[in-house]
Order: structure tokens, then C-alpha cells, then sequence
């Protein structure tokens, strides 16, 4: 069996837009979130929020490459803030700022949103892919993490139009 988080170093991090900070600090906060106690877990994982989901809802170019380690953590047995990183991609799933802006901006700002409309497409994706994991975990015996899973997939479902 392998460890989670292998792939990190493949991911360009300093070359991401996030809102504030660096996408540099990507690594060190999942890597946190994998191995510390559920307290400095969830920490991190709100630090993590700022970057890939700042507000809860808009979306960063660096979300999308995020959401597969997110996914990880999700389904690796030891990491204590799973309810927590479920939510995470809850919101990163729920999130339509960048569209709803782009549909509301007037034609000449429209490509202004352009590339930021395709960073939540990604994700979207991103999450979508990771469906398997998701269906997993409403089974848990946490009920927090049961719970959050049950919410994830009920927004998976309510928006997938493959899904059964």
C-alpha cells in the first residue's frame, strides 16, 4: 500500500492563482490536514479553504488540481478531519460565482470571466470523478462524516444528469 498525497510534487504549485497567499502553500496544508490531529486538521483545512474555495464559494485556478488530494484524504482511513474535507468539496462543488458573474457581466467585461469560468468546470469535474470515494463514505460509522458525504452526494446527484 502506498501513502496519500504522492503525487503533490507533480502539481506546479507556484505557478497557481489563488486570492491571497501562495499556492505554494498548498502541499504543507493537505500534508497537515493528512497526518495532525483533527483540531490542526481542520486548521489547516480552513487555511486550505482561503486558497482553492475562498468564501466558501469562489473558486481559484489552483481548486482543481486540489480536489484529487482533497479526494485522498477523504477516503484514507487514518485522516481525522474527513467530515470537515467533505464539506470542503461540498463547497467547491456548490460554488457558481465565477458563471453567475460572467452571465451577469455586461459584454464588454465577458471574457474578463472567461478562464475563470472554465477554473469551476474543472473542479466541478474534479469533484464529479470522485464520486466513487463520496458513496463510500455515506456508510461511515462517523455519523459526521456519513452525514457530509449524504450532503455531497445529494448535490452530486441533484446536479449530474448520468446519475441513477
Amino acid at each position: 500500500m502506498g501513502t496519500i498525497l504522492k503525487g503533490l510534487g507533480r502539481v506546479q504549485w507556484g505557478g497557481l492563482e489563488v486570492p491571497r497567499g501562495s499556492a505554494r502553500d498548498i502541499p504543507t496544508l493537505l500534508s497537515k490536514a493528512a497526518w495532525s490531529d483533527r483540531e490542526t486538521g481542520s486548521l489547516a483545512l480552513d487555511y486550505l479553504a482561503d486558497l482553492v474555495c475562498e468564501l466558501g464559494f469562489v473558486i481559484s485556478e489552483a481548486t482543481a488540481p486540489t480536489v484529487p488530494f482533497l479526494l485522498e484524504l477523504a477516503a484514507a482511513p487514518h485522516v481525522a478531519c474527513k467530515a470537515e474535507v467533505l464539506q470542503l468539496l461540498l463547497n467547491i462543488y456548490s460554488s457558481r460565482e465565477w458563471s453567475h458573474s460572467a452571465a451577469d457581466a455586461l459584454p464588454k467585461y465577458a471574457d474578463n470571466y472567461t478562464h475563470k469560468v472554465q477554473w469551476e468546470v474543472t473542479a466541478h469535474q474534479a469533484v464529479l470523478a470522485g464520486r466513487q470515494v463520496v458513496e463510500g463514505l455515506t456508510g461511515s460509522i462517523d455519523p459526521d462524516v456519513a452525514e457530509a458525504a449524504s450532503k455531497l452526494l445529494d448535490a452530486l446527484d441533484a446536479e449530474d444528469p448520468s446519475a441513477p
